[in-house]
């Protein structure tokens, strides 16, 4: 039987992948712990806070040549001994308005159960193609 983090994740990670896709930032910043981190795909650039990441995203929802970006899990695992789990899936940047797919590649992220909500605190991006 799965274990209830992996479906609540799952639906989490939905709802962040639908955000991205309306460029709506209020509805990326729920998703996200006040001290997230993210390690960019490429060049290994870290966006240090949800104010940080939430100001590279408004960046990124205004550039002239949006991307669209999908992460799709494929593992969630669960910690046995705190309220943390983490997740692993491949992840695609595409053009909104051609859908070419423009970068692509593999990605881990840490999540944490806090008042019943799970948020991310911790992602890695590494860009493959």
């Amino acid at each position: 039987m799965n274990h209830p983090a992996d479906l609540a994740i799952r639906l989490r990670r939905a709802a962040f992948n639908r955000a991205l896709a309306d460029a709506d930032l209020a509805a990326i910043g729920p998703l996200l712990a006040p001290d997230v981190v993210l390690v960019t795909g490429s060049d290994s650039a870290i966006l240090a806070g949800r104010k940080a990441q939430l100001l590279a995203w408004k960046r990124e929802f205004s550039a002239r040549t949006r991307s669209i970006y999908v992460r799709t899990p494929t593992t969630i695992v669960p910690s046995p001994v705190a309220p943390i789990a983490l997740e692993h899936g491949a992840w695609q940047g595409r053009d909104a308005h051609s859908g070419t797919i423009q970068a692509a590649g593999q990605y881990s992220a840490k999540w944490r159960e806090i008042g019943g909500v799970w948020v991310i605190v911790a992602e890695i991006f590494v860009t493959m193609e």
